[in-house]
């Protein structure tokens, strides 16, 4: 952000500069080319006064001298010329002089003078143009115009001039310009320090840190305040977060006890009952406590896992070592056959409460709630074997896919909202939660979590259930940073409340 602000300062300060200098180098060079037009126009009209003397009374060899002295000494050229546009002196030989006097530039200024008039002076001569300063002189006035000096002066000590001062003037320019560069970074810094402190700790916040609270001291007084006011929010928010757990975890504490006596009680009255209808009665008022019990459970954990915030690098085969024979022995029990496939050396971020966690309950409802015959879990998005020529994609995609019942288009729209059941799937154990949960998991390590069609049924009617987990991947571990951390971590198991 720093550098992007000194991207924007540092050229409108050049643009600043260069606005006010810009005019005042056209100044330079006009105050410098008429300081030359003056002079030279007082050397042009003593020669108009020595020709209209030279012509009265014929004696032109003294002016043919004393323009060639000039012509010596300056370097410029002088001609005079009558009224039929003869050359009556020049300080150059003839063809030089017909040359000169031919140039467009001075039979522009000779029209005027020939009309009793001084032609207008220059504005500038810019250091680019090497084209002479012209100037000429009626010898005479109105009708008794006699002839016409020309003054053909080169201007290149002119232009050398102009050019010094306008590398002066650079220089000078660069005293603000270097001032105004060197205020731009601390006062940057000033202003931006609070703006990055305010940034981690937004970025903190979303990861799902409440305990972090950005720095109000320091940088101008509107960022101080938004700092202020920043923390306050923070603390309303994990307030109100603080009293919604607490009411959960409190509320469900509080029910289990009596909800353990009051299943006790009814479990107890099954020798004094009689007939199918009241073992029936019997038999679903243990299944409501049961699942009153389950659901106690389910909250009490979603509570946990809501007090988890932040995401850790894991090795996915780490995980699988860990679960994977769990996950066979629940699919054998359920006739179910489960596979998994997935590439060595993946390295993901771990959602809060495990990696493991969220697959055993998307094993498990796979294996408990499909219906079918074969769970796979799976990674795409990077192939395995490659030799590692091209870069990795961002994320990872992790599919439990299985070839039960599935879900139509709106049920799987539905099944991430929490408490949400399928129709199909009222009669079976469970609460509604385990998806929902591990949607919330995965959200908190930056991915998501989606439902798609999964494996083709085998009597090919349709397909079931494919949950797609997406990951983003870990950075890369130093080897010397791997073996001081030690063993690795592996995730537990998941709460059994959530199914």
């Amino acid at each position: 952000m720093l550098r992007r602000l000194l991207v924007i300062l540092v050229p409108l300060a050049f643009l600043l500069v260069a606005a006010l200098s810009l005019p005042l180098g056209t100044v330079m060079a006009q105050r410098a080319t008429q300081e030359v037009y003056v002079d030279r126009l007082s050397d042009v009209g003593r020669f108009a006064s020595l020709g209209d003397t030279a012509m009265r009374t014929g004696r032109l060899d003294a002016l043919d001298s004393e323009l060639k002295r000039y012509a010596e000494l300056y370097g410029t050229d002088v001609a005079v010329v009558d009224q039929a546009g003869e050359i009556v002196a020049a300080s150059a030989p003839p063809e030089d002089a017909d040359r000169l006097l031919g140039d467009d530039r001075a039979r522009q200024v000779m029209a005027p003078a020939f009309g009793g008039f001084r032609p207008e002076p220059p504005t500038a001569v810019w250091p680019w143009r090497s084209d002479p300063l012209v100037l000429a002189e009626p010898i005479g006035r109105d009708a008794e115009v006699a002839g016409v000096v020309v003054l053909v002066s080169p201007t290149d000590r002119l232009r050398t001039a102009i050019l010094a001062d306008w590398a002066w003037l650079s220089l000078l320019s660069l005293v603000p310009l270097a001032g105004l560069a060197a205020a731009a970074w601390p006062l940057s810094r000033w202003v931006l320090r609070p703006v990055q402190r305010l940034d981690d700790a937004t970025a903190a916040v979303a990861q799902g840190d409440l305990s972090v609270r950005a720095d109000a001291a320091g940088g101008p007084p509107e960022l101080r305040r938004l700092a202020g006011s920043f923390n306050a929010m923070v603390d309303a928010v994990q307030k109100a977060v603080e009293r919604q757990r607490a009411f959960v975890s409190d509320a469900s504490h509080q029910l289990r006890n009596p909800l353990a006596s009051l299943r006790l009680a009814v479990e107890n009255l099954a020798p004094f009952l009689s007939g199918p209808d009241a073992r029936a009665a019997h038999r679903d008022a243990v299944e409501e406590a049961m699942s009153m019990h389950r659901m106690l459970n389910s909250l009490l954990a979603m509570t946990r896992m809501e007090s988890l915030s932040g995401a850790e690098p894991v090795e996915l085969d780490t995980v699988l070592d860990a679960h994977a024979e769990r996950w066979r022995v629940l699919g054998e029990q359920r006739g179910i056959a489960v596979e998994t496939r997935a590439p060595d050396g993946l390295r993901l971020m771990a959602p809060p409460g495990g990696l493991g966690s969220v697959l055993d309950e998307l094993m498990s409802n796979a294996t408990r709630l499909s219906g079918g015959t074969r769970v796979e879990l799976r990674v795409a998005g990077r192939a395995a074997g490659t030799d590692g020529a091209s870069d990795p994609p961002a994320v990872v995609e992790l599919h439990v896919a299985d070839d039960g019942v599935g879900l139509t288009e709106a049920e799987r729209a539905e099944a991430l909202r929490r408490f949400w059941r399928a129709a199909k799937h009222q009669n079976v154990e469970g609460t509604g939660l385990g998806l929902a949960i591990c949607a919330d998991l995965v959200r908190g390590a930056g991915g998501e979590l989606r439902l798609d069609s999964g494996l083709l049924r085998p009597d090919r009617t349709g397909r079931g259930l494919d949950v797609v987990v997406r990951l983003p991947l870990a950075p890369p571990v130093q080897e010397d940073a791997a073996d001081e951390d030690g063993p690795r971590r592996t995730d537990g198991d998941p709460p059994d409340a959530w199914r």
